[in-house]
């Protein structure tokens, strides 16, 4: 008998930030080769992204999306056509609190995001790579502008799919006992907001995304127990491994060889395998 459809299960383990750093590319190719990885969201416009690139040539199984950056990054365009998007030292700015209000009030500003936008998708298609999802960097894509238009550009690029990180307090409590933090608590009502805009507009979503509230921190322990317990439908974990912290643009506090540690562990390995 066919099991009901909300008995079904799809999991997709991504790693973000792919082309940052050498450390993420090698711990990216040897969690889809040894481990569960089985997705990465390539960062166009930073320096090892072309090392990102040759990698996922080699590993037709990796599905290699865009991690759309606009904040806390580097850009395709040059500062003269951006001019407003970036901080005195040429890079994305970090004020994302006066960066939204201006994305948001000032028309100018949002011509200058959509056109960075669509030279990261240009820039993205330029590596011949098939587009298997689309997510931001920071979730800044849960800023309603930005989000719009995501999705007036994004199809005409071929996204079909786009991460959208309505996270499930209630599974994280069956792992450990946790409150979401600050940034849960504002990403959520926006989340749920996208949600509902992108599947209307007829782009695939996951049902449920990890990795929000323990960004940075998804152990073994963590991933083990998501594992165990994973809801039915479509679910997503997202993960930031390295091979070792320290390299150009790594967050403070970030544990990126823990994060690959449980990629490879044989305890998560089994448990994804129960899980798909």
């Amino acid at each position: 008998m066919t099991p009901p459809l909300a008995a079904l299960r799809r999991l997709t383990v991504t790693a973000d930030d792919f082309g940052l750093a050498p450390e993420v590319n090698a711990a990216v190719e040897r969690a889809h080769r040894e481990g569960i990885l089985t997705a990465a969201s390539l960062m166009v416009a930073e320096p090892h992204a072309a090392d990102a690139v040759a990698r996922a040539r080699r590993l037709p199984g990796l599905g290699v999306g865009l991690h759309l950056t606009l904040v806390e990054g580097r850009a395709v365009l040059p500062a003269n056509a951006i001019p407003d998007l970036l901080g005195r030292n040429g890079r994305l700015r970090t004020d994302l609190a006066r960066y939204g209000a201006a994305i948001f009030f000032r028309p100018a500003v949002r011509r200058q995001v959509a056109a960075e936008i669509e030279a990261q998708f240009r820039a993205f298609a330029a590596t011949g790579l098939p587009l298997h999802h689309v997510d931001a960097h920071k979730h800044f894509h849960l800023h309603p502008t930005i989000a719009g238009l995501l999705l007036e550009i994004g199809p005409r690029y071929g996204m079909t799919r786009l991460r959208v990180p309505v996270e499930p307090v209630r599974a994280l409590r069956e792992v450990e006992p946790v409150a979401p933090g600050l940034e849960a608590r504002l990403a959520g009502p926006y989340a749920h907001l996208l949600k509902r805009r992108v599947r209307r507009a007829g782009l695939s979503t996951a049902d449920q995304v990890f990795g929000l509230a323990w960004s940075g921190a998804m152990t073994t322990n963590r991933m083990s127990g998501l594992l165990r317990a994973l809801p039915p439908g479509d679910t997503e974990i997202y993960t930031h491994p390295a091979t070792a912290a320290g390299f150009d643009g790594a967050a403070p506090g970030y544990l990126y060889a823990e994060e690959l540690a449980a990629l490879l562990a044989e305890d998560c390995r089994a448990a994804a395998s129960r899980a798909r």
